[in-house]
């Protein structure tokens, strides 16, 4: 099936010459916009007033939805592997525990399933779902090709070597972006989808230590002592850190905006991966730059969110479209 281009506005010139350039050496190819549009036309508004209805009762799980197809889409590509349940699954992962929105991708193919029975493949349903969280919130839309099968392998042992750490270095994160032919432009980009959710004190404790009294003191030099305070008041008060939440973005946490990289700014970054972006000289002209010019952002968000989205996709016969997201057929 060849892509299908619908009609953009002028600010996704660049971003169809860009998906045609991946497309033209790719089994990308086999998916097209409006992939839907004869075998099941309402697919994409399902999908997008499933997430805004699940929103409307939890705003949380916005957040969560774009984390999620992360965690997918970096692990053997765009596959929907990390919903399959199961020990041994991706999703059994310890680096998975704290994943969430699974319930509103299984509730979104519960209706297709109805309506077009093994026909919406939950790949393409978890990209919508964080392409809609975004926009839900404020940001861009992003145009999406779908078309995608599932895969039907999931190992838990792929997570850890594929996913980013909160702890890990500019270089470290520039080497698994650019195995998934990511530039160090999409890895700074990207990692302004931390404008919105939030994170359990665990994930960033490394930048503190307890003192002798069991009292959490700052050791990162690279936080602004006043952030660093309200995290301390925030995480001490907790029994248990891998419960205790956090807003990503201190600013504007319910809004999908570059307030990020002016948080980046100010050093009140709330992982050390945050921070590290203002610390090497590849990474900070690009904060400087997002930080200053939200329509900029917007416009890179939607080619780098594209790029990923298409990142070791299952079409054909290499993947299934399965009747529950949480298992093989």
């Amino acid at each position: 099936m060849a892509l299908q281009f619908f009609s953009c506005k002028p600010k996704y010139t660049f971003l169809s010459s860009l998906l045609l350039l991946l497309l033209l050496s790719s089994s990308v190819a086999e998916l097209s916009f409006n992939f839907y549009a004869g075998s099941c036309p309402g697919a994409e508004l399902i999908v997008r007033n499933t997430v805004r209805s699940a929103s409307s009762s939890d705003p949380s799980v916005l957040g969560k939805l774009l984390r999620l197809i992360f965690h997918d889409c970096f692990v053997q590509g765009c596959d929907g592997s990390v919903l399959i349940r199961g020990n041994g699954t991706e999703r059994s992962d310890p680096g998975n525990a704290s994943l969430g929105g699974f319930a509103v991708i299984e509730s979104v193919k519960n209706i297709l399933e109805i309506f077009c029975p093994g026909t919406v493949s939950c790949a393409d349903i978890l990209v919508l779902a964080a392409r809609d969280a975004v926009e839900a919130l404020g940001g861009p839309v992003v145009p999406i090709p779908t078309g995608r099968r599932d895969g039907r392998v999931s190992m838990a042992a792929n997570v850890r070597p594929n996913i980013i750490d909160t702890d890990f270095t500019v270089d470290k994160m520039i080497n698994i972006f650019s195995s998934k032919g990511l530039s160090v432009h999409d890895l700074v980009v990207l990692s302004g989808a931390h404008t919105i959710g939030a994170a359990h004190c665990n994930t960033f404790n490394s930048r503190f230590k307890l003192d002798p009294k069991g009292n959490l003191e700052l050791i990162d030099a690279s936080l602004d002592n006043s952030y660093a305070q309200t995290l301390v008041n925030k995480c001490s008060s907790s029994l248990d850190p891998t419960t205790t939440v956090v807003d990503n973005d201190p600013e504007t946490s319910s809004t999908f905006d570059n307030q990020y990289y002016k948080n980046l700014l100010a050093h009140k970054g709330l992982f050390q991966t945050d921070s590290a972006l203002m610390e090497d000289d590849r990474t900070r002209k690009i904060v400087e730059i997002l930080a200053n010019d939200q329509e900029s952002f917007f416009d890179r968000w939607t080619e780098s969110f594209l790029k990923m989205s298409l990142m070791g996709v299952r079409v054909g016969e290499e993947g299934e479209i399965r009747r529950s997201c949480s298992a093989v057929n």
